[in-house]
C-alpha cells in the first residue's frame, strides 16, 4: 500500500496544485477522490496518472477490481511512454487477466518495458525466452535478460542468471 501511495503522490505532484488535494484525500481514506484526480491527470496526457489509476483498478485498492479498465489504462500509459505500463500490460496478456491471453503480445510489451528500464519487464521477458512462450526458446538471451534484471537489483533475476551460467549458457 505504501508503494502505491508513493506513485500516487508522485503523479499528483506532477499535477501541480492537486498534490495537496490528493494527499488530503488519501489521508482521509478517500480513494474515490484520489482516483478522480488520477483520471484528470491521465485525461490531460500524463501517462503516469494512467499507470497509477490502472494500479487502483488492477489491485482493487479500496474499490471494485476491474481488470478490463486496468488493461485499458496500462495501454494508455504504455502508449504515453510509461514503460511500467507496458510491463504490467504484458503480465495481463501473458495470464489472460481482463483481456484475451496472447503470449506474443506479452513478449512485445515486456520488451518495451525492459527497454524502458523496468526490471520486471526484463525478468518476465527472460522467463518467456527460457520457456519458449510467445517467442522461440533462447537460453542465452534469457540469461542476458536475467543478468539485466540482476543488475537492477532483482534477486530472482540473479538466481536464474546463476543457474543458466552454471548450465553453460
Amino acid at each position: 500500500m505504501k508503494t502505491w501511495m508513493v506513485f500516487v503522490l508522485l503523479t499528483l505532484s506532477l499535477f501541480g496544485d492537486k498534490f495537496q488535494e490528493g494527499a488530503d484525500a488519501y489521508e482521509k481514506g478517500n480513494t474515490t477522490k484520489v482516483a478522480e484526480l488520477l483520471k484528470k491527470a491521465c485525461d490531460s496526457g500524463q501517462a503516469i496518472g494512467c499507470l497509477n489509476l490502472g494500479l487502483i483498478y488492477d489491485k482493487g485498492v479500496d474499490m471494485k477490481q476491474d481488470l478490463s479498465k486496468a488493461a485499458a489504462l496500462y495501454k494508455k500509459a504504455c502508449d504515453g511512454g510509461e514503460a511500467t505500463g507496458c510491463s504490467l500490460l504484458g503480465v495481463m496478456y501473458e495470464n489472460g487477466d481482463g483481456i484475451k491471453q496472447d503470449k506474443f503480445k506479452a513478449v512485445e510489451l515486456y520488451q518495451k518495458g525492459c527497454d524502458g528500464g523496468v526490471l520486471g519487464g526484463c525478468y518476465n521477458l527472460g522467463l518467456m525466452y527460457a520457456k519458449g512462450e510467445g517467442i522461440k526458446q533462447d537460453m542465452k538471451r534469457a540469461k542476458m535478460l536475467f543478468g539485466k534484471a540482476c543488475d537492477m537489483q532483482y534477486e530472482k533475476g540473479c538466481h536464474f542468471y546463476k543457474i543458466l551460467n552454471e548450465q553453460g549458457y
